[in-house]
């Protein structure tokens, strides 16, 4: 049995000499050993690791992928006009696969769609989203309930058991001059009014669904907070799997205030949603490569002409992705507020969520 030993001797002083390269070049000579160690059946690739080979985890071997890149150039196909004759295929496949309705689209012929981008930021028909006027707050887009509730030690979860930080997810509390005690929690200092309680809600739009979102109350924006960043699938499954998911990913932040205080709406971007469009905002651009992961951008809607804001009424539009992602809001009301939902279930907007 000697003559094992020599391919691991010869292994092992291999990757002796990979362990003095610099890192850089070692993460790029390992990384289709650990593509293939994921990838082969039956453990092919597990011999390595018992002489000191360990792959890239899955988790950074996904951060790794140019997401921005991808969602970039899908964003550049999907403004590529189809012949005719193609876009019947193409759209019908896309149905069937996501379980589009398409009997509620204000437009149903789907050979008048010239784009794929078209037929993902197509619109409804008035009636087929009527607007709940008993509750105080609606569903401000289709989608799939993954968690709500109280937002507890400045946590709030994306799904359930894994939570990402309040303050890394909103950004530094600039948007008020409001001032408040150095010794009081990112949580607590946004909280206006005495006796109240913080509340947050994630919805995710499937691929399927109706893309556009509204205003899920009366309130008004005073600020605006761009968070270039990854492109992540925000689709549940990653969501359990990469903790602060929704911090890393690009996302446009609007805060503002509501009749019982804070309220804020969040637009979280995904893989080939690089496009995330405010309609009151022209200045905004997505995925720009002008802008880099890691920085912020804010824009404030109240100005010496302007001490309001940008008014929103309940159910007006507000904005729109291109392909599925993800809502969270994070508002503050009275203790007695009451949520009218189940985690996991399908909503659609116009539909009640809560109430006091």
């Amino acid at each position: 049995m000697k003559w094992l030993q020599f391919p691991q001797l010869a292994l092992r002083r291999r990757l002796g000499q990979l362990s003095c390269m610099s890192r850089p070049t070692l993460k790029l000579r390992s990384w289709p050993l650990t593509i293939f160690y994921y990838l082969l059946p039956f453990g092919a690739l597990k011999p390595l690791t018992r002489v000191g080979w360990r792959p890239t985890s899955r988790v950074a071997l996904y951060k790794s992928v140019p997401t921005r890149l991808l969602s970039r150039a899908w964003g550049r196909l999907n403004q590529v006009e189809l012949p005719t004759w193609l876009r019947k295929p193409i759209y019908s496949l896309y149905i069937w696969t996501f379980g589009v309705n398409m009997k509620e689209a204000a437009v149903e012929d789907l050979h008048q769609y010239r784009n794929l981008s078209e037929f993902f930021r197509r619109k409804l028909k008035p009636q087929a989203r009527p607007v709940c006027d008993s509750h105080s707050m609606i569903s401000p887009s289709d989608g799939k309930i993954l968690h709500f509730g109280r937002v507890k030690n400045c946590e709030v979860e994306q799904v359930k058991g894994v939570t990402y930080s309040l303050e890394s997810f909103l950004g530094p509390r600039t948007w008020t001059d409001r001032k408040s005690s150095l010794s009081s929690s990112f949580q607590e200092q946004l909280v206006r009014k005495k006796g109240n309680e913080l509340y947050h809600c994630v919805i995710y739009l499937a691929p399927g669904d109706y893309h556009c979102f509204h205003s899920p109350t009366d309130w008004s924006v005073y600020h605006r907070r761009h968070f270039p960043g990854s492109l992540m699938s925000v689709n549940p499954g990653i969501a359990r799997w990469i903790k602060e998911l929704f911090c890393y990913n690009e996302r446009v932040v609007l805060t503002g205030g509501w009749q019982h205080g804070f309220f804020s709406l969040t637009a979280v971007g995904a893989t080939n949603v690089g496009s995330i469009r405010i309609y009151f905002d022209r200045d905004l651009q997505t995925n720009s490569p002008r802008y880099s992961k890691g920085s912020h951008n804010d824009v404030s809607y109240i100005s010496g002409r302007n001490q309001d804001g940008i008014a929103l009424r309940k159910g007006e539009q507000l904005g729109e992705f291109n392909l599925g992602s993800t809502i969270v809001l994070i508002f503050e009301a009275p203790k007695d507020f009451c949520f009218n939902l189940k985690a996991g279930q399908k909503i659609h907007f116009g539909e009640a969520m809560g109430s006091l």
